[in-house]
């Protein structure tokens, strides 16, 4: 019994060594406005290495670069953006772009996790201070408690690729897009999330005069809060808590859009609520004008109620029942 007692103890601590140690890093390095490619590495400010950031008290918790090094030269690129614009954030595993014989591109398939997207307003979008800045929430992808999918997974299965809408009613003016990849493999003591982050240069045009309300990076996440120190793999999840404030809405301040746990994954049809619920969460796409969507962008899925004709000479691809997209 002794001798079965500690090769079982050898074999979990295996385990947790291999999950650990997975070297499936990720790095955001490209950006999509209304299907429209803007260039690989234009207006982003990416690190050479794709290694994680696991404390969330550091500067680094902010646009990355501190640990994991900037590519240089940084960008000299903003990027323009309407108010009320579908954007794509694509992600691969090293900066080379999409390699289909990798088996951990985008991301290795253990980093569950969510998938997030903050905009921040700042004086000069290619300035390098990026500290004191005032982040509001555009996005969230969680947990979808019935099938146990992530938005980590959604984004493996549409090839690195996220979209969503920049808020019609925010103020015209340059902003730091920072876009998040929470991994949950490792993360049931505390630091063992792993925290993915680039920020993208934008000038954003048109919109109104609405001001979130923000929260400051270091300061909006805790070692302690139940969306990052968390076991994800027993007892199975029923419920997460997207780490972060409420996703912001133009039609309510801010606000969660809830995903039923049994049937829906991404959502079209807004649903506001001014307390911040802990189950499973995805943020809401804006359905493109006109009837048709554009390419990377959804066009079928669970709950989907949007146009579903994509434009041409693209083709809705199903890559779940929760999501089909314009590829």
């Amino acid at each position: 019994m002794l001798g079965v007692a500690r090769t079982t103890m050898k074999s979990l601590a295996l385990a947790a060594l291999i999950a650990t140690s997975a070297h499936g890093h990720t790095i955001f390095q490209e950006l999509y406005v209304n299907g429209v490619d803007q260039g690989h590495l234009t207006g982003i400010r990416v690190p050479d290495y794709d290694g994680p950031i696991t404390d969330v008290t550091s500067n680094d918790i902010i646009c990355n670069g501190g640990i994991n090094p900037y590519h240089t030269p940084l960008p000299n690129t903003t990027i323009t953006v309407a108010a009320g614009a579908q954007i794509t954030a694509e992600w691969h595993h090293t900066l080379n772009g999409a390699d289909p014989s990798d088996a951990q591109d985008p991301v290795d398939p253990s980093h569950h996790g969510p998938v997030i997207a903050y905009l921040a307003k700042i004086p000069d979008a290619q300035q390098s201070a990026v500290t004191g800045l005032n982040w509001f929430k555009i996005y969230e992808d969680g947990l979808i408690a019935a099938n146990q999918s992530w938005g980590v997974d959604r984004m493996i299965a549409n090839k690195g690729k996220v979209t969503f809408t920049i808020p019609p009613c925010i103020a015209a003016g340059q902003y730091l897009l920072r876009h998040e990849m929470i991994a949950l493999h490792s993360a049931t003591s505390y630091p063992g999330a792993q925290f993915y982050m680039e920020c993208a240069q934008l000038k954003i045009t048109g919109g109104g005069s609405t001001s979130p309300a923000t929260v400051s990076f270091p300061g909006a996440y805790a070692g302690t809060d139940p969306g990052i120190t968390v076991n994800i793999y027993y007892p199975l999840l029923t419920n997460y808590t997207i780490p972060g404030p409420p996703v912001f809405s133009c039609s309510g301040g801010s606000s969660s859009v809830t995903a039923s746990k049994t049937t829906t994954g991404i959502t079209t049809t807004p649903v506001t609520s001014q307390t911040k619920t802990t189950t499973s969460t995805v943020s809401t796409t804006t359905a493109p004008a006109g009837g048709t969507v554009p390419q990377y962008g959804q066009c079928g899925g669970a709950s989907y109620t949007g146009p579903t004709t994509c434009v041409s000479p693209f083709k809705c691809v199903v890559s779940s029942q929760y999501y089909s997209q314009c590829l």
